[in-house]
């Protein structure tokens, strides 16, 4: 009878630790679709600049979110299933969809750490190119790119070392704007970092489910 019970109570104890672990997937799904699709990401991403390093980023971080997110789902699901089943086939299956996050997770989380400023760097480059270009043709095709970043970072200009830069905010900033566009880039990339969090639940979580196994 007691054996019976402690049965029972790890098979739960397995299939709400994987319900955490697909609600984490899903999470993580979510939070790179909204990333990527965000108005201040495209903005910076779509610049047609032949060097736009940004949209390298941009694009590999969407793409390893999705493929991290389903690799978990699927390895949810698979855990799951071989609990109530009580099949082995199925574990192994799971055991390796976890085994795959963990390959994904470790070189992006070393990435991270090792390139901290990159994204913001690479944001900051594109807005420069298209500043120095707009200061030196006020009628160049980039002057809508240039209000476009302003309005959408809620900043307005920079300090330029080549010349006055009031005609190019006057016509290309929103009313009432007095950021520097490097802290207006800055708040506007702290975003990027909502997904921080989710490389130690992921961690946490996969950890719970190797050793109830």
């Amino acid at each position: 009878m007691g054996l019976r019970c402690g049965m029972r109570s790890t098979k739960c104890q397995l299939l709400v630790t994987s319900l955490c672990v697909m609600l984490l997937g899903l999470s993580i799904a979510t939070l790179s679709t909204v990333t990527h699709y965000g108005l201040h990401f495209t903005l910076i991403s779509d610049i047609s600049l032949e060097d736009n390093s940004y949209r390298v980023i941009h694009h590999t971080a969407f793409y390893l979110g999705i493929c991290l997110s389903m690799t978990l789902i699927l390895a949810a699901l698979l855990s799951s299933a071989a609990t109530v089943r009580e099949s082995q086939c199925l574990t192994a299956m799971g055991f390796f969809c976890f085994a795959l996050a963990f390959c994904g997770l470790l070189p992006a989380a070393c990435w991270r750490y090792t390139h901290s400023s990159e994204v913001e760097d690479s944001m900051m480059d594109v807005y420069d190119r298209v500043y120095e270009e707009v200061r030196r043709n006020p009628s160049s095709f980039r002057r809508h790119d240039l209000t476009a970043i302003h309005e959408a970072f809620l900043c307005c200009g920079k300090h330029s070392p080549f010349g006055d830069t009031a005609i190019i905010e006057q016509k290309t900033c929103p009313p009432g704007q007095v950021w520097d566009a490097g802290q207006g880039i800055k708040m506007g990339n702290s975003w990027s970092r909502i997904m921080m969090p989710s490389s130690s639940s992921i961690k946490h979580a996969s950890f719970l489910l190797f050793t109830v196994f």
